[in-house]
């Protein structure tokens, strides 16, 4: 068995869980549409720049459909999960748009797919309400807001959605042109609103660099990563090691950027988070099941 892709899939949602501390290093008011844009608009042309300049980008096999609607979907995620960051804190904003996004795929693989999810995955969802419920419950937590935790969970589904759509483009195009492409239009999407927020605090040098770093190692390097991993493995499979993600997000938000969350809110995070490895190693065990079956 090749382990690569799983791993460039696992470091890559590593360098994902850095973005939400990151953006707290920002100094001033930053709108998580400017932050999003920006950050599309740098990784997508720094790699539309390289794909063009290598000639890897051949115009007629990119299916147009799929690449409009995964650009979209990126699009939607991005001021999602900026907002849920800020307003309930690194941990529990990113551990709940990634904890919700299996649920999610879940659900639209029944609904698209007409896949009837198996008892695996029913068990992974019902960690993941469980420990939602629990977050929304719990109003004593400084770091908790219901508004944000809705606004993690529509980063959950954008998120699903766009591993599930990005993995058509991945059949017809190379990771790197697929990734340049989908980022590039996303960050045309959303450059409109770059005219309606203020952008001053870009002056500042390490703003600059906090701006740049989500565009070229948390966008461009990261899914590089991603989509190389994905074009090799099952969606379900990337969406499910994008675990790294909420576990570097967690440890970086109470370690490093000094969030405090209640008893209740890590119970929640835990559930959340063990509905993820239920639905990894369970389905790893189904699967060597069902390989071992077809051998006998």
């Amino acid at each position: 068995m090749n382990y690569w892709p799983y791993i460039w899939v696992l470091l890559g949602a590593m360098l994902w869980g850095t973005t939400g501390t990151a953006q707290s290093f920002i100094d001033g008011t930053a709108h998580p549409l400017t932050i999003g844009a920006l950050r599309l608009s740098i990784g997508g042309f720094t790699l539309l720049a390289f794909v063009l300049w290598t000639k890897k980008l051949k115009l007629r096999s990119i299916p147009w459909k799929a690449v409009l609607l995964s650009a979209a979907t990126m699009a939607l995620f991005q001021p999602l999960f900026f907002s849920s960051v800020q307003l309930t804190g690194i941990a529990i904003g990113t551990v709940v748009a990634i904890g919700s996004a299996p649920v999610f795929s879940g659900i639209l693989e029944w609904a698209v797919l007409k896949r009837k999810p198996d008892r695996i995955w029913s068990m992974a969802t019902g960690l993941a309400i469980i420990g939602c419920l629990l977050l929304f419950a719990d109003k004593d937590a400084p770091a908790v807001d219901p508004a944000g935790i809705l606004l993690a969970l529509g980063a959950g589904l954008s998120f699903a959605t766009y591993a599930g759509v990005s993995k058509k483009v991945l059949e017809r195009m190379d990771a790197v042109p697929a990734v340049a492409v989908i980022f590039s239009l996303s960050a045309l999407y959303l450059m409109p609103f770059l005219f309606f927020f203020d952008l001053s605090y870009i002056a500042a040098p390490e703003n600059l660099g906090v701006i740049l770093y989500l565009g070229l190692g948390a966008t461009s390097l990261s899914y590089i990563l991603f989509s190389s991993g994905l074009k090799l493995i099952p969606s379900s499979s990337a969406v499910t090691l994008s675990l790294a993600e909420p576990m570097t997000a967690a440890l970086l938000g109470v370690f490093i950027v000094g969030e405090v969350l209640t008893g209740i809110a890590w119970v929640g995070v835990l559930l959340l988070l063990g509905g993820i490895l239920v639905l990894t190693f369970g389905r790893k065990k189904a699967d060597s099941k069902r390989k071992a079956l077809s051998i006998e």
